[in-house]
């Protein structure tokens, strides 16, 4: 059974890449590449999956109304996905103990768990309140995956 250390490696070897998937209320699926990585929920301690979403991005109203959430990460061939409801902490997703500053700090904790490094980091955070970007934190309900 494929383990979530597991799929920490294989998005490390792919630069933290991986195709997020998230239903409509339609039903039908959409779609688009992310960086993510691995990383403790801020609230529970939990390993889970985390990345980072522009605030206007549908994928939020789909977690918003309780949509689930698949990550896929490949490496060559073989391949792990893990499934989960997901949390959004961000300015327009206000949680208990996160303040703004909180916020800030922890958009920045994100973007460098899927790899990201930035040379200018007070330019970041203005261009993560510009696009009033949300942190997702995906908790592994199912893990899947081959080879």
């Amino acid at each position: 059974m494929p383990t979530l250390d597991e799929v920490a490696e294989y998005l490390q070897s792919e630069h933290g890449l991986a195709v997020v998937s998230t239903a409509q209320a339609s039903g039908d699926v959409l779609s688009s590449v992310i960086n993510c990585g691995v990383m403790s929920h801020p609230v529970t301690g939990d390993r889970c999956i985390a990345f980072v979403s522009r605030g206007p991005a549908a994928r939020l109203g789909h977690i918003r109304r309780g949509a689930k959430v698949t990550l896929a990460v490949r490496r060559g061939w073989a391949w792990r996905s893990v499934t989960g409801a997901a949390d959004i902490i961000g300015l327009d997703d206000p949680t208990e103990g996160f303040d703004d500053e909180a916020i800030r700090v922890l958009l920045r904790e994100v973007y460098q768990a899927a790899g990201g490094e930035h040379d200018d980091y007070d330019e970041y955070d203005r261009e993560m309140v510009k696009d009033r970007r949300a942190a997702v934190f995906v908790r592994p309900e199912h893990i899947r995956g081959n080879g």
